[in-house]
């Protein structure tokens, strides 16, 4: 009787002292167990579970959990389940590791863990998966980009209603966020208090646009210029129709500054350097601040860039606008249009050119590389060129930096994830190198300008023309998302991207956010673009001309 009493009393103690947890607690705790042992545990990793269908099965236990004892049990259990796990003799790498996003304290640091729990989890690491993965392949070389997230279940007839369902969704981006994006470091928020954040939107999502736009702003909150997720209701919600024109945003007003089509810009009376300073009684910093969570970007202008959909798009055929044109300000309708009935028209434009002052232009987005020997006969004896890199250049760097430089340059590194220890980075072997010995080197100065388009393997080609003699950068910051673009599906309808590898250069100075520096800071003015002048260019003459 005694010992009953005694077993009661100590049970009720023990209650006494338990910690009661929240829903969200513990969905974010099998969150990180979750995608921590599909990449570590070797009897997961290697794709002999039905992984996906384990947590369907362990997330009704952890519903029912209510103290972080029970909880830590159902993980330990569950753990238990997945088989032993061989001590294994891990070999000590000899790569330089960079372990700025490497992060396993949480095994610790979580108050929902028992020591014993912690203790598995740090075994698990110790004795982590060393052959192949099953769920993910980081193979470079291949011609392709080399992340890949392989083996995942579609789910054809996904239904925003299954919570099980959101929650995969969830589940699964987090974690390859976790473990597989070079740049989580730089993000402005941390990646652990966005996912206690975003949680509620999930498991509690109180309607299917919720949950889209749930799926929508978390991948913004990357801040990388390739990372968004899109699903075809995004033109219900913000409208699948378009303005004829595009903008840039100055100074919180949209600045026309070309047509798409000049027919349409005739009918609707739109003209370059219009200046549009509200949207349907909004002003365009309103609108900004409503939408920008749905808005990707490395920087500040990168996502103003971006978000001329949010501002402009529209589901009505027709809408108000607010505009000043030659002092004047006035309130008309517009029209907006679906996508193929704005018969975009692109201009022809030059290859290349010789300005006065026998100054080179060349105009990367035109072109190609079967152009380059050509281009080097007739711009080889000018005083300078100016490589306008405001777009996406093809591929022609390298041949192009042959040209420019006496020798063979450094100019960029690179940083890849180990698959063997996911969220661990190393430097790749090596540094990337440009150019060639040519005593017949280009000997005039090398301008490049640029701006927030340039993103990605443009912002490479800066860094690339950045090693000739004699070369200066003008122009405003660029996109800053340098490195592989990887696109991938996350669930049936969703599918996602963001920048794979790190690319710095060789002094390890970083490009992700920043983007490539001007040594010139010159960017577009409202009277600069309303006098028809392209201000950024004429720098770039004037530098060529006079050298300051």
């Amino acid at each position: 009787m005694k010992k009953t009493v005694l077993i009661a009393f100590l049970l009720l103690f023990q209650f006494s002292f338990s910690k009661p947890i929240t829903e969200t607690q513990k969905l974010a705790a099998t969150c990180k167990v979750w995608g921590f042992l599909k990449y570590y545990h070797p009897n997961v990793a290697n794709g002999s579970k039905n992984w996906d269908e384990q947590l369907f099965q362990i997330l009704p236990k952890v519903e029912e959990a209510k103290t972080s004892e029970a909880f830590s049990l159902v993980i330990e259990n569950w753990i238990v389940s997945l088989g032993e796990i061989k001590k294994a003799e891990v070999v000590k790498s000899k790569k330089e590791y960079f372990d700025k996003n490497f992060d396993l304290s949480w095994f610790n640091k979580n108050d929902l863990f028992s020591k014993s729990l912690s203790k598995k989890l740090k075994f698990i690491e110790e004795n982590r998966i060393q052959g192949k993965q099953y769920y993910v392949n980081y193979e470079l070389h291949t011609g392709d980009v080399p992340l890949k997230f392989n083996n995942e279940v579609k789910y054809a007839d996904f239904k925003w209603t299954d919570k099980n369902l959101r929650l995969l969704a969830l589940f699964r981006y987090w974690n390859y966020i976790e473990y597989f994006f070079p740049y989580k470091y730089q993000m402005d928020e941390n990646w652990d208090k966005v996912l206690n954040e975003m949680l509620p939107r999930y498991y509690t999502s109180e309607s299917e646009k919720d949950f889209n736009l749930a799926m929508r702003e978390i991948s913004v909150k990357l801040n990388d210029t390739h990372a968004a997720t899109s699903m075809a209701q995004l033109f219900d919600y913000f409208g699948d129709k378009f303005i004829p024109v595009d903008v840039n945003i100055i100074d919180e007003k949209a600045i026309v500054v070309a047509l798409k089509n000049d027919s349409l810009a005739k009918v609707n009376d739109i003209k370059i350097g219009d200046v549009i300073t509200k949207v349907e009684g909004k002003t365009i910093a309103e609108i900004l601040k409503e939408n920008r969570k749905y808005v990707e970007g490395s920087n500040e202008p990168s996502v103003l860039k971006n978000a001329y959909w949010a501002i402009f798009n529209g589901k009505t055929p027709s809408f108000e606008i607010e505009f000043i044109r030659d002092g004047k300000t006035t309130v008309k309708s517009i029209n907006r249009y679906v996508y193929e009935d704005l018969k975009i028209q692109f201009p022809n434009k030059e290859k290349w050119k010789i300005l006065e002052g026998n100054i080179g232009y060349v105009d990367f987005d035109e072109l190609d590389p079967a152009d380059v020997p050509a281009l080097i006969l007739a711009l080889n004896n000018t005083n300078a060129i100016i490589f306008d890199n405001r777009n996406r250049p093809h591929e022609v760097m390298y041949p192009i930096v042959d040209w420019l430089n006496p020798e063979e340059k450094e100019f960029a590194r690179f940083l890849d994830p180990d698959v063997n220890y996911p969220g661990r980075y190393y430097w790749r072997e090596g540094i990337q190198k440009c150019g060639k010995n040519n005593p017949d080197h280009y000997k005039g100065k090398v301008i490049v300008i640029t701006n927030e388009k340039a993103v990605s393997h443009a912002e490479f080609t800066v860094m690339s023309l950045q090693t000739a003699p004699n070369s200066v950068v003008i122009g405003s910051q660029t996109g800053g998302a340098d490195g592989a673009n990887y696109r991938f599906q996350i669930i049936k309808g969703f599918g996602s991207s963001f920048t794979c590898y790190g690319v710095f250069y060789p002094n390890k100075k970083e490009t992700q956010r920043i983007g490539i520096v001007p040594d010139i800071e010159v960017k577009p003015t409202i009277l600069g673009i309303q006098q028809g002048r392209d201000e950024v260019l004429e720098r770039a003459v004037l530098f060529a001309k006079n050298g300051k």
